[in-house]
């Protein structure tokens, strides 16, 4: 088992960068961080946003749950002033998991809840909020709803591992249906809905989810479904534009972003030794978005590119750039020293990985500079990773600094580098993928446990750890 990261000073981590001759830039200076940007004329305190982590712990209704509040009002008094609210249904057949949460009528009373007591916890903290940013992002998880996948097209890559049979662990014919186009056609009354609660519940900007092959982000890669949402690149966007378009007219107050993959690149499995492996694969790849047809371990912006100066046309006000599949190619999105016990080790250089999201977020900000633009792939590099955030927001390579993993096991680290200039090393998330191993646990009675961070939050998923490893 390779192990990647035994840096103990950030110019030995420069060298190893400068040996794989990878362009991962560190700054002394960690003033950058603590600059104000502006998303739709609102003045965000500082240049940290909390990436939308998903604690799967909501009630079975999809109510925020206790551990759900915790982890906001965690989030609040952390000091980072962009919080982007984690993975909600805005139908119940599209939930991830029964325990993800649900954003509706007999819903919106406990998610309104859970964002005043993240704000109040802010308040108590840094004594206003006026400069604080909180939004949700808004979902339906397609190929990957819990109950049953709703595909958007067959894909050959992906079909024979997430269209199986649970009973036998084989695949499902190939004359499995796809989602219809009556039934898309009607979701824009239900994001619609969703984000007419969520405004009403204090949320500020809501997020069109169209990444990690979703719903919204497997039709980006639908080239070979027939009819108004498949092949063409207009047809491809169809729903998302007709989600976004609709919701600035109908909610006008609600500012609009998107957590979008600029690539999905190809499954990998475990290969004989362990190592990740590409499925067998063939040219032309027509399933992937923002991916080479000819080469899919190469990223292709030109379609991405072309999405996102439509998006801006139509209101779009911010976007948190994304690659990668969570259940298919971990190391792309999630850059990892660890796996999950039933994943694959790395593949690549761990930092190849994270040099990808910095490159591919860099032409995406270059492209848009005007735009504000979320980095993501920042906590493999564990407590370098502020010196790489200052160094990419100085050199305008991103807008705000994003968050994820390591927001679970140090909620305060915007706090710490503020207060110290350095993360609590006792806190910094070392990727052992302990969360992802809870999230992919669904072995109880509720069918999913509550995930979170068992080494470094111990109190809290220490026994729930336990529990998921004894049973």
């Amino acid at each position: 088992m390779a192990r990647y990261f035994k840096f103990r000073h950030a110019d030995e981590l420069a060298a190893e960068c400068q040996a794989l001759g990878l362009d991962i830039r560190l700054s002394d200076d960690l003033s950058p961080l603590f600059r104000p940007a502006t998303v739709g004329g609102f003045r965000v305190g500082n240049s940290l946003c909390i990436q939308p982590m998903e604690g799967c712990d909501a009630t079975l209704d999809g109510r925020p749950g206790e551990l759900t509040l915790r982890r906001y009002r965690r989030f609040g008094a952390g000091g980072a002033k962009l919080i982007w609210g984690e993975a909600t249904a805005v139908v119940e057949e599209g939930r991830a998991n029964p325990r993800q949460l649900v954003l509706n009528e007999q819903t919106a009373g406990d998610v309104e809840q859970m964002l005043r007591e993240c704000r109040v916890a802010h308040r108590q903290v840094y004594g206003s909020d006026d400069d604080l940013l909180i939004g949700l992002q808004l979902t339906h998880s397609g190929r990957y709803c819990h109950r049953r996948p709703m595909i958007a097209f067959h894909d050959p890559l992906l079909d024979p591992r997430t269209i199986v049979d649970r009973a036998t662990g084989q695949m499902v014919d190939a004359n499995y249906p796809i989602v219809d186009d009556d039934y898309l056609k009607r979701l824009p009354d239900r994001y619609v809905a969703a984000a007419r609660l969520a405004w009403a519940v204090g949320c500020q900007f809501i997020d069109i989810k169209q990444c990690h092959r979703y719903l919204l982000n497997e039709l980006l890669a639908a080239k070979t479904r027939p009819g108004p949402f498949g092949g063409s690149l207009e047809n491809r966007t169809r729903l998302a534009r007709e989600i976004i378009g609709r919701i600035r007219a109908e909610v006008p107050g609600l500012m609009i972003a998107t957590r979008l993959n600029v690539y999905d690149g190809i499954p990998f499995r475990k290969g004989p030794d362990g190592r990740g492996e590409p499925c067998p694969w063939s040219c032309p790849i027509v399933s992937a978005w923002g991916t080479r047809e000819d080469d899919p371990f190469t990223p292709d912006l030109s379609e991405p590119i072309a999405w996102i100066r439509e998006m801006l046309d139509l209101g779009v006000v911010m976007v948190n750039v994304s690659m990668g599949n969570p259940y298919a190619t971990m190391h792309v999105l999630r850059p990892f020293e660890y796996p999950p016990p039933d994943a694959y080790e790395t593949p690549e250089h761990p930092l190849v990985g994270v040099e990808r999201h910095f490159r591919l977020t860099a032409a995406v900000q270059a492209e848009f500079p005007q735009l504000p633009v979320v980095g993501s792939g920042y906590s493999y590099l564990q407590e370098f990773l502020p010196a790489a955030g200052a160094a990419n927001l100085r050199d305008g390579r991103c807008t705000f600094v994003g968050v994820g993993r390591a927001s679970l096991s140090q909620p305060d680290f915007a706090q710490q580098l503020r207060q110290h200039g350095r993360l609590d090393r006792r806190r910094v998330c070392r990727t052992f993928s302990y969360c992802t191993a809870l999230m992919r646990s669904k072995h109880n009675e509720l069918g999913q446990f509550a995930t979170g961070c068992p080494p470094f939050d111990k109190e809290v998923y220490g026994p729930i750890w336990d529990q998921a490893r004894r049973t």
